[in-house]
């Protein structure tokens, strides 16, 4: 379909004062329509309505005329720009980019360049060098379903729609081969673009609002009593091994991620009531504090000779840890799979089992929401056993039928 663009310079009346009226300028394409102000006034009397300009020859309309002229041949140079660049263009896309507001989020793919670059200068400080991995992957993948779908290499903002969320989330399944926890989860940064674009004017309407990613929240993994014991009482010759089975200890009876126990240093570790206490921050900068039985406090002075600087423990990368876990876990004849987030997850059915308040749990895990507990935190069997025999021993003798 060929496009219709036109731009029309008008006064506007109702501002008239002294006879003198600003001049205002229309960009009209395919429907769309948004106005300016040409920051120019004019003698009411000199104003041509149907020429759409200054009328005669005096030195006022020819320096008016001059001005639109110019200004029309702006406007045009950026809606070719934008024309070349974009499947989709509005007449409010090209008053911004006149006007120079709004050149940042015109497109999906350089909202995220821009994002990315930003999130990469925090990696050390209050994010993680692993979601700014994710960041990067989740941009390719947009760029890829983008490419795959309409046959292009970008799409402007006002493009987005609930059907462009909810193909990508099909992408995302039935090309990419991720589960549906995991399209979640790479839906999230593509939801902040989006998000931060409509909160910020760029579109209309937040496609995000209308169709809603469900995470698909399934029981996660922990370790028994018994498995947790075996993992302890094995002994271990290789000292990187024990290392990496006192870390995963460490982590069922603290509740402390990977990430966090790596940055653990002798500064989080305060006295609180006659009791040590680590007391710190995730790397969210959410802030967590747990009280150190005896199992961690031993792990901690296990490792003390060792101690380089401040941090408690000499930690490598997640992956070589994960490895010697499983390593580990195989000699003690654990069948199912183990990573060390199970450790967190595990310290949350321990607490539960024993009897902490689903809040308290809540708190020491540094969770915002106590919804997030509920789901890392699954309430077992045994649990139920020991509530449902505690209400019976209360009830029991007091009714009758």
């Amino acid at each position: 379909m060929r496009s219709t663009f036109k731009t029309v310079f008008y006064v506007n009346g109702s501002k008239e004062k002294n006879g003198i009226v600003p001049i205002m300028g229309r960009v009209t394409i395919n429907g769309t329509i948004a106005q300016f102000s040409c920051k120019r006034c004019i003698s009411k009397d000199l104003w041509d309505a149907k020429g759409n300009r200054a009328k005669g020859k005096s030195r006022e309309a020819v320096v008016v005329n001059y001005a639109l002229d110019n200004i029309k041949a702006q406007i045009t140079k950026h809606y070719q720009r934008l024309s070349d660049r974009e499947a989709f263009v509005t007449a409010e896309m090209v008053r911004n980019a006149y006007q120079g507001i709004g050149t940042e989020y015109e497109t999906l793919l350089r909202a995220f360049d821009k994002e990315n670059e930003v999130f990469a200068k925090r990696v050390g400080k209050d994010r993680s060098i692993r979601t700014y991995q994710k960041h990067v992957i989740v941009r390719r993948y947009v760029a890829e379903f983008i490419k795959r779908q309409y046959k292009r290499t970008d799409m402007a903002m006002n493009e987005l729609t609930e059907d462009f969320i909810r193909n990508y989330c099909l992408y995302l399944r039935n090309a990419v081969g991720l589960a549906q926890s995991s399209v979640w989860i790479y839906s999230i940064p593509l939801k902040h673009i989006v998000t931060t674009a409509h909160y910020n004017g760029k579109i209309p309407r937040n496609p995000f609002a209308m169709y809603h990613v469900a995470p698909d929240h399934k029981e996660r993994g922990f370790l028994t009593e018994d498995v947790i014991q075996a993992l302890g009482t094995i002994k271990l010759d290789n000292p990187n091994f024990a290392l990496a089975r006192d870390l995963f200890l460490f982590g069922c009876w603290t509740g402390i991620s990977f990430t966090d126990i790596k940055n653990l240093t002798t500064d989080n570790i305060v006295e609180m009531n006659g009791a040590p206490w680590i007391v710190s921050k995730r790397q969210r900068r959410v802030p967590f504090q747990i009280k150190l039985i005896d199992i961690p406090m031993q792990i901690i002075k296990r490792y003390e000779p060792f101690r380089t600087d401040k941090r408690l423990f000499n930690i490598g990368s997640l992956d070589m840890v994960n490895k010697r876990i499983k390593s580990v876990a195989k000699k003690c004849g654990i069948e199912k799979p183990i990573s060390f987030h199970c450790s967190r997850h595990s310290f949350a059915v321990l607490a539960l089992n024993y009897g902490m308040p689903i809040e308290s749990v809540s708190k020491i895990l540094g969770h915002t929401n106590i919804t997030t507990t509920q789901i890392y935190a699954k309430v077992t069997n045994t649990k139920l056993e020991n509530d449902i025999s505690a209400f019976e021993s209360k009830v029991n003798g007091r009714f009758a039928i």
